[in-house]
């Protein structure tokens, strides 16, 4: 049976999350901003043990929706099919699902399963293919000799330098937080949700032991500030902002560090730190530098199963295709001439 999960249900919803982004508190976030969240359960007899939850995003200027699906399962074809009759109702195109599955022969046999008769093809990726996993298992002593020897001695460097690491959530620091994102993101060419987006987003999953905001600081200045996700045993790093003057310093590295050790009293087994754009990135992508930082501390580099669209109408679903191609062009040549 697949319904509609309630309110006193999301414990057992969110221990069923393979991501924060699948997690109850995520969903209140989104419809903070003002999107609309869909929540079903499959069940056996009283029991939750499957779950979906999709956001719907509205196509300016016309009468049709488009659903998001991030980071959950690969879902069961019966999960498939009650997705699809939710985003009917709603007039939408399509579902984009990008599953926190690594690919694998049992993770593409299982979407090959119901792919075909579901009108399930290869979409463009929100999110990024691969993404870097640390082992939290192993001992501080493992982790330490499991870094790459510059990142080591950066490490320490810092340590060297009094650099203080502190976690931080109190409003003071979400300004310091928010000031070197848009100093990252302007010096970097990155786009970023806004000011209001990211404080809803804090606002809501740190009260429910989610989000950590962790600062770094030397000699009184602020160096770098990240936000961390904790679920279900996991840790994520999706959001980090330095400055300039970090270069010198390296806050940023003791800051990772910190943070490992913090997962592990926190008994995360696992640190997933957020995109790579993959095995040996160009020089010049705008990605590389994150790349070689995460890379530095031994961590593994994954790949997942990949993004696919869940077809619902497809007399509409190509010229819509079509149509964000064009769009991703566009943003593409507005970032070369800004």
């Amino acid at each position: 049976m697949i319904k509609e999960v309630r309110f006193r249900e999301r414990r057992s919803f969110d221990k069923l999350a393979a991501h924060p982004l699948q997690s109850w508190a995520w969903g209140e976030f989104r419809e903070k901003t003002g999107v609309a969240v869909i929540r079903l359960g499959r069940y056996q007899k009283s029991r939750l043990v499957e779950t979906a939850q999709v956001t719907i995003h509205p196509i300016p200027h016309l009468p049709f929706s488009i659903g998001y699906w991030p980071k959950g399962v690969v879902p069961s074809k019966v999960m498939v099919e009650a997705v699809k009759k939710e985003l009917q109702k709603r007039r939408a195109i399509m579902v984009k699902l990008e599953p926190n599955e690594i690919k694998n022969q049992e993770t593409q046999e299982a979407i090959k399963k119901f792919g075909g008769r579901t009108g399930l093809i290869g979409g463009r990726s929100l999110f990024t293919r691969w993404s870097f996993w640390l082992d939290l298992t192993k001992s501080e002593a493992e982790l330490l000799s499991g870094m790459k020897q510059k990142t080591r001695y950066n490490t320490r460097l810092a340590e060297k330098k009094k650099v203080v690491i502190t976690e931080d959530n109190s409003p003071e620091a979400f300004e310091e937080y928010w000031k070197l994102t848009e100093e990252t993101t302007k010096r970097q060419g990155f786009y970023a949700h806004t000011k209001k987006y990211h404080q809803l987003m804090f606002n809501t999953l740190q009260p429910m032991g989610i989000a950590h905001l962790f600062v770094a600081k030397h000699e009184e200045r602020t160096l770098a500030t990240w936000i961390i996700f904790v679920l279900n045993g996991i840790m994520y790093y999706p959001y980090g902002a330095s400055t300039r003057d970090d270069r010198n310093v390296f806050g940023s590295n003791l800051l990772m560090w910190e943070v490992i050790k913090f997962g592990k009293r926190n008994g995360c087994g696992l640190f997933d730190m957020w995109g790579s754009p993959g095995p040996s990135p160009r020089p010049s992508d705008p990605w590389a530098g994150f790349h070689r930082f995460k890379e530095g501390y031994g961590a593994k580099l994954v790949e997942f199963v990949g993004t696919y669209d869940l077809v619902i109408n497809p007399l509409l679903y190509w010229p819509y295709r079509a149509g964000e191609e064009v769009r991703w062009v566009l943003l593409r040549l507005l970032r070369k001439i800004s």
